[in-house]
This record gives C-alpha cells, sequence and structure tokens, in this order.
C-alpha cells in the first residue's frame, strides 16, 4: 500500500523529478575522453542512447514518470509494463506524459504504456529483441527471474535488496546504533533497506542490548544465530537457515556475531545480492578493505543503506538499481541509459 499510494507530497516529488532531470546536462553527443595515436588520428568515445528501453515493473506508480522523463533525457524511447495493482493511476500518468510530449512538439509515442495485465503480455514482450534493445525488470525476486528466463534481449536486473551492515570493533557504538535504526525502520519495505547485521564479537555484548532497546520499541523483530540470541531480549528469535539471504520487506532483522572481518566478508559474500553493503568503523584500513572487496553496487562507511538512491546519490530521479554488472551497476540515471562509442576524427591516414 505504501508503495501504491499517490499522494499530494509524492506527487510534488515526481513534478520536482520532472523539473530536476530536465536541467541536467544532455548526454548524448558528450564525449567522455578522447586520445591522439601516432598516426594522428583522433580517438574519442562518444555517448550515444541506448534505443528503446522496456520497462517491466509492479507496485510503484511513480515509476512510470520516473522511467519515462530519465529515458527521454537520455534521448530513448521507452515501453512501460506496469502491474495490475497500479494499472489505473499508471494509464492517468501515461496520459499525462503524452500530453506533455505533444505540447512539447515531439513524438507521444516516444513513452508507450501497455495496458494488458496478463502475464501473456510480458511474454510476448521479452521476445522483440528485434524492436527493443534493453530490457528493465523492476520488481519482486519471481518477477526478475521470470523475465530474465524469458527475454530475447539484454537484461538490467533490478534484484533483490538483501542489505547487510557490519558494526567493527571499535565503531562509534551510539552512531552505528543511529545507522541501523535509520536502515531498518525508516522505510523497511525498500529495496535498500537493511535486512541483515553483522556484529563483532568484541562489541557484540554492549552494542546488541543497545540495538534490542531502540529497535524493539519501533516492533522490530529479530531473527538470531545462537551467539546474537541471548543479546538481543525477547523480540529475538532463533534465525532459520533461510534467514540469511532473505529479504523480508518488514520490520524483521536478521542477527549474526563474527569474529573478525574475513567471518563478514564471506557471510556477504554467501548471502548478499549485489545490491547494499555498509560497514561501520572507525579503523581507516578496514573500512578501505571492505569497499574494496565487499561486493555490491554501493558499498558504504559509516552511512545507512538508505543512501543507494539516485536522488541521494545526486544523479536526480533513477529507473532502478542495477545488480548486473555490465553496463550499469547501482542507480541508474541518465547516464547511466546511455552508452558509448567509439568515434575517430581522421586526416587522410589509412592502416598499414
Amino acid at each position: 500500500m505504501d508503495r501504491l499510494r499517490l499522494t499530494p507530497s509524492i506527487l510534488a516529488d515526481m513534478a520536482a523529478a520532472c523539473r530536476h532531470v530536465a536541467t541536467m546536462p544532455d548526454p548524448v553527443g558528450a564525449m567522455d575522453r578522447q586520445w591522439q595515436r601516432p598516426n594522428g588520428i583522433l580517438v574519442g568515445k562518444m555517448r550515444v542512447p541506448l534505443g528503446v528501453v522496456a520497462m517491466i515493473y509492479e507496485a510503484r506508480p511513480n515509476v512510470t514518470v520516473d522511467a519515462s522523463i530519465l529515458c527521454l533525457k537520455a534521448g530513448n524511447a521507452v515501453i512501460l509494463r506496469g502491474g495490475s495493482e497500479a494499472l489505473r493511476s499508471n494509464v492517468a500518468l501515461a496520459g499525462l506524459l503524452h500530453e506533455a510530449l505533444e505540447a512539447a512538439g515531439l513524438p507521444a509515442d516516444a513513452v508507450q504504456f501497455i495496458d494488458i495485465t496478463s502475464h501473456d503480455a510480458v511474454s510476448a514482450l521479452c521476445r522483440l529483441d528485434e524492436y527493443v534493445d534493453v530490457l528493465i525488470p523492476r520488481g519482486g525476486e519471481s518477477l526478475v527471474r521470470a523475465v530474465t528466463s524469458q527475454a530475447t534481449m539484454p537484461v538490467l536486473k533490478h534484484f533483490m535488496g538483501v542489505c547487510h551492515a557490519s558494526v567493527d570493533a571499535g565503531a562509534d557504538v551510539p552512531q552505528a546504533v543511529d545507522i541501523i535504526y535509520h536502515g531498518k525502520v525508516q522505510r523497511p519495505g525498500v529495496c535498500n533497506a537493511l535486512e541483515c547485521l553483522l556484529v563483532h564479537s568484541g562489541v557484540a555484548a554492549d552494542f546488541l542490548p543497545m540495538v534490542a532497546e531502540r529497535l524493539s520499541a519501533s516492533g522490530v523483530e529479530f531473527r538470531a544465530d545462537e551467539r546474537a540470541l541471548p543479546l538481543l531480549g525477547v523480540t529475538a528469535v532463533p534465525a532459520a537457515p533461510s534467514d540469511f539471504g532473505h529479504e523480508f520487506h518488514a520490520l524483521v532483522l536478521a542477527v549474526a556475531v563474527v569474529d573478525d572481518m574475513d567471518q563478514a566478508l564471506a557471510h556477504i559474500a554467501r548471502y548478499g545480492s549485489n545490491h547494499t553493503e555498509i560497514i561501520c568503523t572507525n579503523d581507516h584500513a578496514r573500512a578501505m578493505r571492505f569497499l574494496r572487496e565487499a561486493d555490491a553496487s554501493m558499498v558504504a562507511v559509516n552511512a545507512s543503506t538508505r543512501f543507494n538512491d539516485g536522488g541521494q546519490l545526486g544523479l536526480g530521479a533513477e529507473i532502478g538499481i542495477s545488480t548486473s554488472k555490465l553496463h550499469a551497476y547501482g542507480p541508474m540515471g541518465v547516464e547511466e541509459l546511455t552508452t558509448t562509442k567509439f568515434v575517430v576524427f581522421g586526416s587522410g591516414q589509412v592502416r598499414e
């Protein structure tokens, strides 16, 4: 319900995103870099549109606007297929986009919305590689897996957000409690919400009771391993194996105690989803090791997982958070909706 709701403030945010993207530099035709070869030719990499982007998504009707304005800014056409639960909102928003395009002298069909709610429509779209250059699924795990298995064109996956926080020995404890609280409680249903807490054994006895007191007051339930369980109070239950690597979308937090960073990184490598990983530490060397070795589209030191968001990272609106490693990794803004091609300036050179 939180994701479906269109309130005046959400509509105002959508309008602000449109204005912000409109003011951003045009990426199309920009030269990322240039260099000259010994024979005198000048080589460059120019940003170009991806082409036709198809977006399959669930719930959030604001995606209809965000995806459209970002694709248009990057010179792409976009085909939208939202979920049945927001059909009327999406149809209304798509109608506004068509009016705006026509008023600007642009083709209304640069944004197309598919109002067929059957799964057959998704399957058909996944096979249109002759017309669609890139497919982006954004929704639950089952949607992403289904689209990826059927697609005949490249797919940029917006996959699960199994986000971890690792609290290191010597971390600033009050600060870390605030970060953990914010990551879990502010919006537990979103993909960058915190799902698992890893605590160094050297600070667990002091840190976990503070976490329990703060988060339990907001209704958080803990799924704890055998070392964390006695430190988390009455709202903790023993963790099942399936609780680690699970995206709860609720006020539920998996918790485990680790002996060192090796164990924390091994846990993340096993259960993470390449979305967001953070560490709370005052040790610069361990912070830099975590940044290098934790494999995720955003890694942070002493900051909430909730910062993995296009707006928060300065990209304006985002079309999604890619957990694929090819082409784009992390929030996809305007620049991530382009690719590059090589361009060459010569003065008559031929290859020997």
